[in-house]
């Protein structure tokens, strides 16, 4: 399913340590919208869907909902910081077009 590169693990569990609720899961979907015709969304959630997919990466828990599951097979979710920002980034083979802010696909 989805990937989370080492920086991107580090960056999520830092994140939930501050929410301080260790049952928290990275929810990563695929919604319809944005200037490609579909954006992501990302946010922390313990609640799950029998259709969900739920995996652990780097001792994070992903959860992916059953509609949003194909068009993240094979993508990877990264971290980075630098001087120009910081910020998440998902790299996903199943997106044929991209918009120029990078926030949506197609």
């Amino acid at each position: 399913m989805l990937t989370l590169s080492g920086a991107a693990s580090l960056k999520v569990k830092e994140l939930i340590q501050a929410e301080g609720d260790e049952e928290l899961a990275l929810r990563v979907a695929v919604r319809p919208g944005g200037c490609s015709g579909y954006s992501y969304e990302m946010y922390f959630d313990k609640d799950f869907t029998p259709d969900d997919t739920v995996s652990d990466d780097g001792g994070v828990k992903v959860v992916v909902d059953a509609a949003s599951a194909p068009l993240l097979k094979g993508a990877s979710l990264d971290y980075k910081d630098g001087l120009q920002g910081a910020g998440f980034a998902i790299n996903n083979p199943n997106a044929t077009r991209s918009c120029g802010c990078g926030s949506s696909f197609s």
